[in-house]
């Protein structure tokens, strides 16, 4: 693994933990002790992040979002296992509401052996993962990619007009990907139109399933869209056993599944 990915994935870890320690991040990135400790004095000189005993802690505000080519690069394996437990929540002749992120777009791409759904999302990339295919060829699922603003380097659309197109549709279900998922606040984002438009889904979904990897359980970011009465199904990775939020997530959400 080349150091520039290292760097991106431990960054991504502080990002959602703010605190990280070398067995974590050797743990996490299958590296050798030697090697963690040269990222994490490589991370320490690029200002990102000042070492501590046993580690690193985050500089700056503890609940942003790194960029998305970040977060694909996060979390891989445990976010490929939670798209693939996900898939077996749906079936032909739903609708469904998919929001931006990394773990929803891995669930688009698992969600292409499907047929007979009906996919509405803003996300750029899911909606091409679904629509990969020749010009001839039939798509196993109907596919309706909102409208709205993009600004640079955005790979998914917002604003009112996408409001407003989300508002027109009722879904069976919405699959939504946050920052953070915590037994008391919910299910929150960074970003305030990227929750506002996961608020949106969530109001028009009959049922709202959370998709997050076990570094997002306990995070309280900004901007909260979904209590925890309104979450029916959260679905995480099989190392969320060892997060001690899991135990208050179970005792507050109808149902809790790891991949």
């Amino acid at each position: 693994m080349l150091q520039e990915t290292r760097l991106h994935r431990i960054r991504a870890l502080l990002t959602t933990l703010h605190q990280v320690s070398t067995e974590r991040i050797i743990k996490e990135l299958g590296i050798s002790r030697e090697t963690a400790r040269r990222d994490i004095i490589e991370l320490e000189a690029l200002g990102v992040a000042r070492r501590v005993h046993g580690g690193l802690i985050a500089v700056g505000n503890r609940h942003t979002e790194p960029p998305l080519a970040v977060r694909h690069a996060a979390m891989a394996k445990e976010k490929r296992a939670i798209a693939r437990a996900a898939v077996q929540h749906l079936h032909a002749g739903q609708t469904v509401f998919l929001d931006g992120g990394s773990t929803t777009t891995l669930l688009a791409d698992e969600m292409r052996s499907m047929s007979g759904l009906t996919v509405i999302t803003n996300s750029l990339q899911a909606a091409l993962k679904l629509t990969a295919a020749e010009e001839d060829e039939h798509l196993n699922n109907q596919v309706i990619l909102i409208g709205g603003m993009m600004t640079a380097g955005a790979q998914q659309t917002r604003g009112e007009q996408t409001m407003g197109e989300i508002y027109r549709y009722r879904a069976d279900i919405a699959l939504l990907s946050p920052v953070g998922i915590d037994a008391n606040s919910g299910a929150s984002s960074f970003q305030p139109h990227e929750a506002a438009i996961a608020r949106a889904m969530t109001q028009q979904a009959t049922q709202l399933i959370i998709l997050a990897d076990h570094s997002k359980l306990g995070i309280v970011s900004r901007s909260l869209y979904a209590t925890p009465r309104e979450i029916d199904v959260l679905i995480t990775d099989a190392d969320a056993g060892q997060n001690p939020a899991l135990a208050a997530l179970r005792l507050a959400l109808p149902e809790v599944v790891l991949a």
